[in-house]
């Protein structure tokens, strides 16, 4: 009898494992750990022939270092920072991700999210319920006429493209920076190319952040980057926590210089307790606190996605099991090497 293969879940994902059994029983085991951290791993990836990792903890070169005879890393999802790509390269291990599943749902939430916030839909909700202020507009005011206003995109790539798109219908002036598109997207999608990023957030009403993390990225819009848009902005980050820094949001919240921030993931997640932004959000007393829209990571999610994103990621896992062609390799020097078994 022909031995089946064996795939690890790291995190997130747990009984029942419909969508990936539905692509992978015929020929592996699908195991599901449920780690809260990296430690969790130990004693129980060292055999796996593919590994899935999820976005609950890191997968770094020491985990990648006890795989055996691994396939492939599947990140059933966009981003894929938190595994060494590196540490998997000199393994000769492909990583791979799922680059277009939540295109339309992140799209969507940043978008809500803007809206929400500039329309003063947001403030008022918060306000009103509990009793602050007279049941009219007086509070949220001044609120600005969106037509015409520019919403300034940091990274064209599909979720960014599909922000752009969203926004237009709005009516907004839409703009982006993002040094790696190729000239003429700015032709194709009826928006404007702006070159500088200190250009884009000086000129923009509402700033929208849907690049990767890198360490090109990584704190990319912090105190200084803030304090360059208008007095009275407003900032959404749907993309990866570690690009916005937060406590400088909290900041510019306070301090009027941003009237409003929409916030889907963090530096930490899940945050801890004594994290700036939680402490502002949930404290009615923060100046912050009505002008805060915070979310846990989940502007990707809808019921058809989670189908899409795993079954995707387990179709990904099959053609690295088979010795298929692999469709989405983030580690580009590696390639899938056939190992019948």
């Amino acid at each position: 009898m022909k031995q089946r293969f064996k795939v690890v879940i790291t995190d997130l994902m747990t009984e029942p494992l419909d969508a990936e059994r539905r692509v992978l029983d015929d020929v592996a085991e699908v195991i599901a750990l449920d780690a809260k951290s990296e430690t969790d791993l130990i004693g129980k990836i060292e055999d796996a022939d593919a590994v899935m990792v999820y976005h609950y903890l890191t997968f770094s070169e020491s985990s990648i270092d006890r795989l055996t005879q691994c396939r492939a890393i599947v990140r059933p999802g966009v981003g894929y920072d938190a595994i060494d790509l590196a540490a998997a390269r000199r393994r000769g291990i492909p990583v791979c991700n799922v680059p277009d599943y939540g295109t339309e749902e992140v799209a969507d939430s940043a978008v809500a999210m803007a809206i929400s916030l500039a329309r003063g839909a947001h403030f008022l909700n918060s306000r009103l319920r509990r009793g602050v202020g007279q049941w009219n507009v007086d509070q949220a005011t001044p609120i600005a006429r969106l037509r015409g206003r520019r919403f300034g995109i940091v990274g064209c790539g599909r979720i960014g493209t599909a922000a752009a798109l969203r926004a237009k219908a709005f009516g907004l002036d839409v703009a982006f920076y993002d040094p790696y598109r190729p000239d003429g997207l700015d032709k194709a999608l009826g928006i404007r190319r702006i070159e500088r990023l200190e250009d884009l957030l000086a000129s923009s009403h509402i700033v929208s952040v849907h690049c990767p993390l890198t360490e090109e990225t990584r704190g990319m819009i912090a105190g200084p980057e803030i304090a360059r848009m208008p007095r009275g902005s407003y900032l959404v980050n749907t993309a990866r926590g570690g690009i916005v820094d937060t406590r400088a949001v909290v900041e510019a919240l306070a301090s009027g210089q941003l009237a409003g921030a929409g916030i889907d993931v963090l530096e930490h997640e899940p945050p801890q307790q004594d994290s700036p932004v939680l402490a502002a959000w949930r404290d009615p007393n923060h100046p912050a606190h009505d002008r805060l829209l915070l979310n846990p990571h989940t502007a990707y999610y809808c019921d058809e996605g989670s189908d899409e994103f795993r079954t995707k990621g387990a179709q990904e896992v099959l053609r690295a099991l088979l010795g298929q062609p692999l469709r989405n390799v983030v580690n580009e020097d590696v390639l899938p090497s056939p190992r019948p078994r």
